[in-house]
């Protein structure tokens, strides 16, 4: 007893008790949310509660009415019966009805919470997990919170409820019935204590081998053009039936201490039943009481166990809800981005929109998790009206630099700043510093194919809602799109296939840049955006975004100096620092190219 005491004590300085308060702690917003319905699923409940307390007394008084020969009464007997498993069936089913309704309301609130705190978390920190994890969070995780929030206290309530309420009743007319029923109380503790901890531990197993098979199937149906072309067919179906070997085995494990907490509480539950039944026989034969009275005392005396071993089974319910609290209380508390100055940063726009806005870095510092430097003092100045451009080979910071640009990434050390026109920090003009809210004013165009499945429209209203299609068509233009898109059947409303299947890389490159100028950003950022294009077309669309008027701030990443004469400056990465090159540099990228 002492070693249970001291273990106890230990798990509370460890602050595991603690931890798992908070986790059920965690709940208790959405369920104060919608107490409403909170409270209606418990009304129902104790309904049924109620109605089941009063069949057990009128099923009483109909088998002393049949055993005393009382004929007149069987009647009222025979319709109060009926008219009360009626209303037990009637409560039964518009709980159901009720019960779905409120927990697809709530599971879709916390999922739109969930989700909010998903895509506003800090990219550093979000890439450490996988998509297929962070799907499951939203979507499993989130379902088994919204069950909790609406069933786990009023569950306490209506047990606790059903307990006394059938304890009162049993105890009024033969107290030795309730003892009966409240002794087995320990013995399922005490039994089922074992494989409560093996239930906590193979649950989270569970989670985190389907995760795994989750994450390996996406990954595969994501890439597999990839898969076919180095021929890895033979080995992603061995790897996957042994990620499902392993998910089964999880499964299963779970499966077993469930089997053996239900087996536990059967058999008490029996032991229960047939020590009342035998008690209710003595008592019946010694005339202490009558035959309905016994009748009485076995269905009450199944509530009772059956309340008993409720409570008893809100440990595994309490165990999922827990491991799902936990699992979205981590991704909550992850830091995330600032969107506090949006108001700010676009009135700061609208007061310079004529001389448009530009991006300063001063002294960045910028280290990868790995402990890889990228940058220790780097600068650079872009403004309207300019093109600038990053060059170099692959893994040199080009990209990180836009990522900082957009406040993906957090720096080390050094600021980025909006600038308005040509201000500089140094000149003393308008500045404000770089934030999340800064991108409303950015157009990024990222490496790779990024074209959502719909129609090519919906593709490029995503980033502007009132977008006309005359708009659309003018920024397919600019972007050398509108070609190829005006020969398709049905023009801008063509479908476009999951990862922009149906054209090629360079017309996906095309349209992601056409989604980008439809924004109307005074800042386009195009991370090596013309890669997949050949040198005249790709001549051609900077062309067309520098004559445009409006005063827009474009950078550029490429490893491909074509295009460098077109650039006002040039910046290449070297010894962690953003050096601008000369004149003479660049003619020597262009000869070597």
């Amino acid at each position: 007893m002492s070693g249970k005491v001291s273990h106890f004590i230990k798990r509370v300085k460890d602050g595991a008790i603690k931890e798992k308060f908070g986790d059920l702690l965690f709940i208790w917003p959405y369920t104060k949310h919608n107490i409403i319905f909170v409270i209606l699923y418990t009304l129902l409940g104790l309904s049924g509660t109620a109605t089941g307390i009063i069949s057990g007394l009128v099923s009483k008084d109909l088998v002393d009415i049949i055993t005393n020969h009382r004929t007149g009464e069987l009647i009222k007997a025979f319709v109060m019966l009926i008219s009360t498993a009626l209303l037990s069936t009637i409560i039964s089913q518009v709980s159901i009805i009720i019960t779905t309704k409120i927990t697809l309301k709530i599971k879709n609130e916390i999922q739109g919470d969930v989700f909010d705190k998903i895509i506003t978390t800090q990219w550093e920190d979000l890439s450490k997990y996988h998509s297929s994890d962070l799907i499951y969070r939203w979507n499993g995780d989130s379902s088994q919170l919204s069950t909790g929030v609406l069933t786990y206290i009023p569950n306490i309530i209506i047990n606790i409820t059903r307990l006394i309420s059938a304890l009162a009743v049993v105890i009024s007319y033969d107290a030795s019935f309730a003892v009966i029923a409240i002794c087995c109380m320990p013995i399922s503790l005490i039994a089922s204590r074992t494989t409560m901890k093996r239930m906590k531990d193979s649950n989270m197993s569970t989670i985190t081998a389907s995760t795994k098979l989750s994450s390996f199937s996406l990954d595969i149906f994501s890439n597999s053009q990839t898969i076919k072309a180095f021929d890895m067919i033979g080995y992603c179906s061995k790897r996957l039936r042994e990620l499902q070997k392993d998910h089964a085995d999880a499964q299963m494990k779970y499966q077993r201490n469930m089997a053996i907490n239900s087996l536990i509480f059967s058999i008490v539950s029996l032991f229960t039943t047939y020590v009342a039944y035998g008690w209710g026989v003595y008592r019946v034969w010694s005339g202490v009481i009558t035959y309905g009275t016994m009748t009485m005392f076995l269905t009450l005396t199944s509530t009772l166990s059956g309340s008993i071993n409720s409570f008893i089974g809100l440990v595994p319910s309490t165990i999922s809800l827990c491991n799902a609290s936990k699992r979205v209380r981590e991704i909550q508390e992850l830091p995330k981005e600032d969107y506090s100055q949006r108001t700010e940063v676009k009135a700061f726009f609208d007061e310079h929109r004529t001389e448009g806005v530009g991006l300063c870095v001063r002294d960045l510092a910028y280290t990868y998790a790995t402990g890889t430097e990228v940058f220790t003092k780097a600068s650079l100045d872009a403004h309207p009206h300019e093109v600038v451009s990053f060059v170099g080979p692959s893994g040199e910071g080009k990209t990180t630099m836009l990522r900082f640009l957009l406040s993906i990434i957090r720096a080390k050390a050094g600021n980025g700043y909006l600038c308005a026109g040509n201000s500089t920090p140094e000149s003393g003009g308008p500045c404000m510093d770089l934030t999340a809210s800064v991108r409303q004013l950015i157009a990024y165009v990222p490496q790779g194919n990024t074209m959502l499945s719909g129609t090519l429209a919906e593709n490029m209203r995503n980033v502007r809602q009132d977008a006309t299609d005359e708009e659309i068509i003018e920024a397919l233009k600019m972007a050398c799109a509108w070609s190829f898109i005006e020969k398709l059947p049905e023009g801008i409303n063509s479908p476009i296939q999951e990862r922009g299947g149906g054209f090629s890389e360079g017309q996906a490159q095309r349209l992601s840049i056409a989604r980008a100028l439809l924004k109307k950003a005074p800042i386009l950022l195009l991370d090596e955006a013309t890669s997949a294009l050949d040198i005249d077309t790709e001549k051609e669309v900077l062309k067309n975004i520098m004559a445009d008027d409006y005063p827009r701030t474009t950078i550029i990443t490429t490893h491909r100096p074509s295009v460098l004469r077109m650039c006002k400056r040039v910046y290449s990465i070297r010894n962690l620092e953003c050096v601008t090159l000369s004149e003479s540099e660049i003619n020597d990228l262009l000869s070597s190219y």
